[in-house]
């Protein structure tokens, strides 16, 4: 019988926690986070968040000017080191308005215990690809 790997597959972990977005189930996107997580979105300019309870508040708040919202997961590496980089889509409709609206970004997320600790979003993709590799170097 094949032994099981005991490391989780953290591509279809960052899938996995992409996927609660268009039915913005917060519970379901909050269970990749760990307790401490902390999400940057400083490059952004909307600043970093420290805590579920942190994160949550700013989900809740974004999901809440959009009628639609969605994800569509282009690109998705794991570097190693528990570091994965995914480049992501994410369109939707403005609360109250006809207007669509489109941003592509970036994502690394580090991951401890198949739990996200660190997700830092950029929105300059190639800026992203380079600080996932150097992060996963640093971590190996």
């Amino acid at each position: 019988m094949p032994e099981e790997s005991a490391t989780p597959d953290l591509v279809e972990l960052t899938r996995a926690a992409f996927a609660p977005t268009v039915s913005r189930d917060i519970d379901a996107i909050m269970s990749f986070y760990r307790p401490d997580a902390v999400w940057d979105l400083s490059t952004g300019g909307l600043g970093v968040f420290r805590g579920r309870a942190a994160i949550r508040e700013f989900m809740e708040d974004w999901f809440g000017s959009y009628d639609r919202i969605g994800t569509d997961v282009e690109e998705l590496v794991q570097l190693g080191s528990q570091v994965t980089c995914s480049v992501v889509t994410q369109t939707g409709r403005l609360a109250g308005s006809g207007g669509e609206v489109a941003v592509r970004y970036a994502v690394i997320n580090v991951w401890v215990d198949g739990l996200i600790e660190r997700s830092v979003n950029y929105t300059e993709i190639d800026e992203a690809r380079a600080a996932a590799e150097r992060l996963a170097e640093e971590r190996g």
